[in-house]
């Protein structure tokens, strides 16, 4: 998947045992990140506050309430820290930061039926230039499912030490 995790890895990393899925925390140079590309096949752009509820709905259906409820977050923040990605003002694709801990980015997803068409990537990046401009030379990806493309896409490195990061002693759902 480009972009954020399945709906499978995204409840596991919600789970008390995810050792047998390491999840780390990646850093990125926020300074040296690529510029955002224009696209004809998908709009991506910061969510409004009147639509939390399409967001948030969307969000918990495709791949967790927890990431919903995490996600939700952003809405609280000026300017709101969410992006949606849209083909035909139909969300396909989320992303968000500075929700769970500052200068964090995620949670971000895409649903199945339009990976692979730079979508999850196009999300990445305007929520890493979002901050950018709040004045973050660094960001972290928390918990990154896909590693590889995080390193091939921002130059993200792996934190030594960081798993299990922040998402322990979580609450029984």
């Amino acid at each position: 998947m480009f972009g954020g995790e399945t709906a499978t890895v995204a409840t596991k990393r919600h789970k008390e045992d995810t050792n047998d899925n390491p999840m780390p925390d990646l850093l990125v140079n926020l300074i040296k990140l690529p510029a955002l590309e224009e696209s004809n096949d998908f709009v991506v752009r910061r969510a409004q506050p009147f639509e939390v509820s399409a967001v948030r709905s969307f969000v918990a259906r495709n791949f967790s309430e927890s990431w919903a409820d995490e996600m939700s977050i952003g809405f609280a923040r000026q300017p709101i820290s969410v992006y949606i990605a849209t083909i035909e003002r139909e969300i396909v694709g989320f992303s968000a930061y500075e929700c769970t801990r500052r200068g964090f980015f995620g949670p971000t997803g895409v649903i199945d039926g339009v990976r692979g068409k730079g979508i999850g990537k196009a999300l990445l990046l305007a929520s890493l230039w979002g901050l950018r401009e709040m004045g973050y030379v660094y960001g972290i990806i928390g918990a990154a499912g896909p590693v590889h493309f995080y390193q091939k896409t921002v130059g993200a490195i792996i934190i030594p030490g960081s798993e299990p990061g922040i998402y322990v002693d979580q609450l029984k759902r």
